[in-house]
């Protein structure tokens, strides 16, 4: 049976999530995702501040990332970034929540643009990264056979 786009994007979360070692060792969630988008979550730690004691930039970028990641191979096609830029608006401190929301501004051929948006609890911007991806042979699962 086929898949809608929805349930496809879930496969293709799930069978990352299984994966994503990386994202798994910071402690972040999915929280969601769909066709071209994603939301994560992340708590700072103790152990993630730097010399400034704040968060650092590395981790709130991880963060964005990986949201951009299981965003852009949402269509069960094996996605990789070919540049992502941060701007960085404000530090994140140890105790925060942060939500790291996103979705495709457009993709077009094997080429797409993702938009990530980083905000703590308060809902204060912490962070924009946009993140362009290529396509390369493969699907991220079978399961939409």
């Amino acid at each position: 049976m086929h898949k809608n786009a929805q349930q496809l994007a879930e496969a293709a979360a799930a069978a990352m999530h299984a994966r994503d070692r990386t994202s798994l060792a910071l402690g972040m969630k999915l929280l969601s995702v769909g066709p071209g988008s994603a939301s994560m979550q992340m708590a700072v730690r103790a152990d993630m501040a730097n010399v400034h004691n704040t968060c650092h930039g590395g981790l709130i970028f991880t963060l964005a990332d990986s949201t951009f990641a299981y965003a852009c191979n949402s269509h069960n096609k094996n996605a990789v970034a070919v540049t992502c830029v941060i701007e960085y608006m404000r530090p994140a401190h140890v105790g925060d929540l942060l939500t790291a929301s996103g979705s495709e501004q457009g993709l077009e051929g094997r080429n797409g643009v993702y938009d990530i948006r980083v905000e703590n609890q308060k809902g204060e911007l912490i962070a924009l990264f946009r993140g362009k991806s290529t396509q390369i042979k493969g699907e991220v699962t079978d399961l939409d056979k």
